[in-house]
C-alpha cells in the first residue's frame, strides 16, 4: 500500500515547518539564555563590589529614575535573590531549549524517513 503522492507532499512540508519553527524558537531561547548568562555576570560584579565595603556604608540603589540610600544588607539581599532568580530562568530555558532540539531532531528523521521510503509503507 502506498501513500498519494499530495497528501506525502502535505505531510512532508507540515514536518517541515514544525522543524523551522522548532529551529526559530532554538535561537531565541538561546539568546534569551546569553542575556540572562550576561545579567548575572553583572550581578555577581557588583555583589562582590558590594561585599568589599564596610558594613555600615550605605549604598545608592536605583528607583525608577531616581536613586536613593540603601542599606549595605538589603542591596545584598535584592542582588543575591535576582541572581538566584535568574539562575532559575536559564534552568527553564535550558529544559525549553532540550524539548525544541529534540523536537527539531526527531521531525528531520521524520523527513528523511518520509524520503527514503519515497511514500511505501
Amino acid at each position: 500500500m502506498s501513500i498519494p503522492n499530495e497528501a506525502l507532499q502535505k505531510l512532508a512540508l507540515e514536518i517541515e515547518s514544525q522543524a523551522q519553527s522548532a529551529q526559530r524558537e532554538i535561537n531565541i531561547v538561546k539568546t534569551a539564555v546569553a542575556a540572562k548568562q550576561r545579567d548575572i555576570r553583572m550581578l555577581e560584579l557588583t555583589s562582590s563590589e558590594v561585599k568589599s565595603l564596610d558594613k555600615d556604608t550605605k549604598v545608592y540603589q536605583g528607583v525608577g529614575k531616581m536613586f536613593v540610600f540603601s542599606p549595605k544588607s538589603d542591596v545584598e539581599k535584592r542582588l543575591s535573590s535576582d541572581t538566584s532568580e535568574l539562575k532559575s530562568d536559564i534552568s527553564n530555558l535550558n529544559k525549553k531549549l532540550h524539548y525544541l532540539e529534540t523536537t527539531q531532531k526527531n521531525s528531520r528523521q521524520h523527513i528523511d524517513k518520509i524520503m527514503q521510503s519515497g511514500g511505501r509503507s
